[in-house]
């Protein structure tokens, strides 16, 4: 595929409106690679207040995430206002017009095991709505068995799921989501797919620095991982919102906690995303007749 949006097929727009996800293969370029490669370097270097390790194993094989950081970040920031993502992820999702959300990384040591448990995004949220989607960009070559795993279809089973707690597994108090304390009839208990995985279509791809992996914020979602001694992982992970996204402040929490910052900005439940911090990045021309 060519670099950026133009290799974008009907059949990779409906693949993604099925599946919840599609890899793009190389349709971020070699520069932009490179420049996010030392955008990382600089994020482990000094890590924002919202940086925490997620994983440290006996070995001290650490599993790092940070996110929001792409004001503060030039690498990140250039990405975010300047490739062809934005308008990759519009075309995907065929949508009007799309925000940008916010950025985080995942890095993991060489030879780290450590799984992120399955999961969907959108509940952990600020804002609800169908039209999003996540771009999982490695920024190094990661196989198959280390990458992240997506439930084919999974976005349009139309459950309200009680989602994993990640505070219970990082131990970091700003991970906490809790459903414990919310009375709603409407919860089911989350699906086990690591202790059932024949039970379900299972998607994951062996990737390349400039191929993408785009996928519906409702999608569960998990894995990565696994990896090899000789083998670490760096990810560049932007979010992106469609037409029918609304501002929601949830009552069991929300990670990242955008409750705040949307407040500060005028933004209540309910208003669509807008202003600096959620700009909009890609308008849809006239559609062809």
């Amino acid at each position: 595929m060519t670099d950026g949006a133009a290799g974008i097929t009907d059949q990779h727009v409906a693949d993604f409106a099925r599946d919840g996800v599609v890899c793009l293969r190389q349709v971020i370029g070699a520069d932009w690679i490179d420049s996010l490669r030392a955008g990382v370097d600089k994020n482990i270097a000094q890590p924002s207040t919202r940086g925490r390790v997620w994983d440290r194993d006996a070995s001290g094989r650490v599993t790092f995430y940070d996110s929001q950081a792409w004001r503060d970040i030039a690498e990140y920031q250039d990405f975010v206002e300047h490739s062809p993502m934005a308008e990759i992820a519009g075309r995907i999702m065929d949508a009007e017009a799309v925000n940008f959300f916010f950025d985080a990384i995942f890095t993991r040591s060489s030879g780290s095991q450590f799984r992120t448990p399955f999961h969907q995004d959108e509940p952990y949220w600020s804002v609800d709505g169908f039209d999003t989607c996540s771009a999982w960009m490695p920024l190094v070559a990661v196989e198959k068995r280390s990458a992240l795993e997506f439930v084919r279809g999974s976005h349009t089973w139309g459950h309200r799921y009680a989602q994993i707690n990640f505070a219970a597994l990082t131990g970091d108090e700003r991970d906490q989501v809790s459903y414990d304390e919310i009375d709603d009839d409407g919860l089911v208990p989350f699906p086990d797919i690591e202790g059932n995985r024949a039970d379900y279509e299972i998607l994951s791809w062996d990737m390349e620095p400039g191929d993408v992996a785009i996928f519906n914020a409702r999608i569960i979602h998990g894995g990565s991982g696994l990896l090899r001694p000789d083998r670490d992982l760096k990810v560049f992970n932007t979010q992106w919102l469609g037409d029918d996204v609304r501002v929601c402040f949830r009552p069991e929490g929300m990670d990242p906690d955008h409750r705040q910052v949307m407040t500060e900005q005028g933004l209540r439940p309910g208003d669509r995303v807008g202003g600096p911090l959620y700009p909009e990045l890609w308008r849809r021309g006239p559609r062809q007749q």
